[in-house]
């Protein structure tokens, strides 16, 4: 087998939001794709995909946070704002090379430490960021309230 790790190029969109709505069904393809298409542009964000014979497989999105980053103590902070694999090649390692590879990336940002956040009932993903070496920092809920005059 043919596996690789590369930088998504505008000719993977198609590919990559159809990985992404897996991920963040509660977006559309047009959205996602523009979205996508705007961080090909930026000096602070990186998505590399991975292949397996040419075909792409999973991902992952990475980011330099100049802001502050729950229990971090350095900054700029390299964040993983989404990871994914393809459901009939998980817990073959993938994901942790994709996240390796977005930890290389910032690193040569200037970044000392990465972060990351999940939904707080995604079992998997908090086993798997364990795995990987993450401490978990913090757990907080989010509210919102609508205001009326």
């Amino acid at each position: 087998m043919n596996n690789k790790i590369v930088e998504v190029q505008s000719n993977d969109l198609e590919d990559l939001v159809g990985m992404a709505l897996d991920l963040w069904p509660d977006n559309t393809f047009e959205g996602l794709k523009e979205e996508f298409n705007e961080l090909l542009e930026t000096e602070d964000d990186e998505v590399f995909l991975y292949q397996i014979n040419g075909e792409n497989i999973g991902f992952i999105h990475v980011a330099i946070r100049r802001d502050y980053v729950e229990g971090s103590d350095s900054s700029p902070v390299g964040y993983v704002e989404g990871i994914y694999v393809k459901q009939n090649y998980r817990k073959q390692g993938i994901a942790r090379e994709l996240f390796a590879k977005g930890e290389k990336w910032a690193l040569l940002k200037g970044c000392s430490q990465m972060g990351s956040d999940i939904e707080y009932d995604n079992k998997v993903s908090y086993d798997f960021h364990k795995n990987i070496g993450f401490q978990e920092a913090n757990r907080i809920i989010c509210f919102i309230k609508e205001i009326k005059k």
